[in-house]
């Protein structure tokens, strides 16, 4: 679970470009006691995840989601898209989609 939150934090963090100051600042905590979170060395209490999740415009839950279902729900969420696609408009998308995953997996 440890595991999970710190990453989803770290990857939500990094989607808003926030820096750790400007976050603990957002949340009212220190840098310190955030980046011990993300690094797996701190933990969080229920009132803090809330604080955390309104600072990142997420659902609480989102924290705690692997980061594979938010995958598989993209996924899911693209083939559904590319149905009304014409079959070269899809090729060329689905290539665009790649390349974007590719970027976005390569900043995290």
């Amino acid at each position: 679970m440890r595991s999970i939150l710190s990453q989803n934090i770290r990857r939500f963090r990094k989607m808003k470009g926030l820096s750790q100051e400007r976050l603990a600042e957002k949340m009212d905590i220190s840098t310190n006691y955030l980046s011990d979170i993300e690094r797996k060395k701190g933990w969080v209490s229920p009132f803090s995840l809330v604080k955390l999740a309104n600072a990142l415009e997420i659902e609480v839950f989102e924290l705690f989601r692997p980061q594979e279902a938010v995958a598989a729900d993209v996924s899911s969420t693209v083939s559904k898209c590319l149905e009304d696609f014409s079959s070269s408009l899809r090729v060329s998308f689905e290539k665009s989609i790649k390349d974007s995953m590719r970027k976005i997996k390569q900043n995290l």
